[in-house]
């Protein structure tokens, strides 16, 4: 489907502010197809500020796919440290590894195959394609979902979106014959600094004029978190961090015992905390990020980075 005059409208002024007030990121511009996969998996749940400081590091310890499929996964996790969410770790190195057996090292060029390994959704399968591979394809995340619902549907506050499903049609019929890329980045770009989910700035809004939903914008709001499963207060996602970093900075030895493990990272470890803290190592053991031996209660079991 052809796009209307309000649509390339909306894709020049853009792609002309893009030009000037684009950010500069050492993944953009590349199309090294391993650099880019590290960086989109950083950015998963990471602002791009944080990314900044891991990135280049993480890289000089593994500056190859090789070098990161051939490490143990005890490694990486180390390396991974300061970025949070840690099983994003595991599933790199495992995804890492599936691409050099299967694939010589090469990162596929196709959907199908991209979006069959581990960690890789639709998004950043797409964002590999457009920024390694050159190929015109639509990229979509929470701010390209954010922007186009504003830009195009009539919504009653700003933290209305519509649906993924119809967003993705329109950001796929809005790709511009050249300069797919930019636009891409011009995007999500343009969603994280000036319509932005809490307080979008109308008044530096280049296509603001074209924007069905710009007189319901000016309030702010506050966003509600969602609610989280807790010990002593504190979401389990913190404790969890907790003790994989607990486990990294071990020296004299790699294993802790489980309920020694429970008292450093928890302030009441008390018995009616014990089995909540017995389900958070599970959870953790199930997503690869650590290994428990023995059976029965904590004191009889050992905790180690997988």
């Amino acid at each position: 489907m052809r796009k209307n005059n309000k649509q390339r409208s909306i894709v020049k002024s853009l792609l002309a502010w893009y030009k000037r007030h684009g950010r500069t990121f050492p993944w953009r511009g590349i199309s090294n197809p391993y650099r880019i996969l590290v960086s989109e998996i950083m950015l998963q749940q990471t602002q791009a500020s944080r990314v900044l400081d891991k990135y280049p590091v993480f890289l000089k310890r593994f500056p190859s796919l090789r070098s990161l499929a051939t490490a143990t996964q005890r490694d990486v996790v180390i390396a991974w440290k300061g970025m949070g969410y840690n099983n994003r770790a595991v599933r790199l190195h495992r995804l890492a590894r599936i691409v050099l057996s299967k694939y010589g090292g090469r990162i596929p060029a196709d959907y199908d195959s991209l979006i069959a390994l581990p960690g890789i959704g639709r998004y950043t399968a797409n964002a590999i394609l457009s920024s390694a591979f050159g190929q015109r394809c639509a990229i979509v995340d929470v701010n390209v979902q954010r922007v186009l619902s504003r830009m195009f549907w009539k919504l009653d506050s700003p933290r209305e979106m519509r649906a993924a499903k119809e967003i993705w049609q329109l950001a796929e019929r809005l790709l511009p014959r050249n300069n797919v890329y930019d636009w891409n980045q011009a995007l999500m770009d343009f969603g994280a600094t000036v319509c932005t989910s809490r307080k979008p700035d109308c008044n530096k809004c280049p296509v603001a004029q074209a924007c069905t939903s710009k007189k319901f914008m000016s309030r702010t709001i506050v966003l509600k978190r969602k609610s989280e499963k807790k010990i002593d207060g504190i979401p389990n996602r913190l404790h969890r961090g907790n003790v994989v970093r607990h486990l990294r900075n071990l020296k004299s030895s790699r294993t802790i015992r489980a309920d020694i493990l429970g008292k450093r990272i928890l302030r009441n470890f008390s018995q009616r905390n014990e089995k909540r803290f017995a389900a958070l190592l599970l959870g953790l053991e199930k997503d690869g990020l650590i290994q428990l031996r023995g059976n029965g209660t904590l004191t009889s079991r050992r905790v180690s980075l997988a």
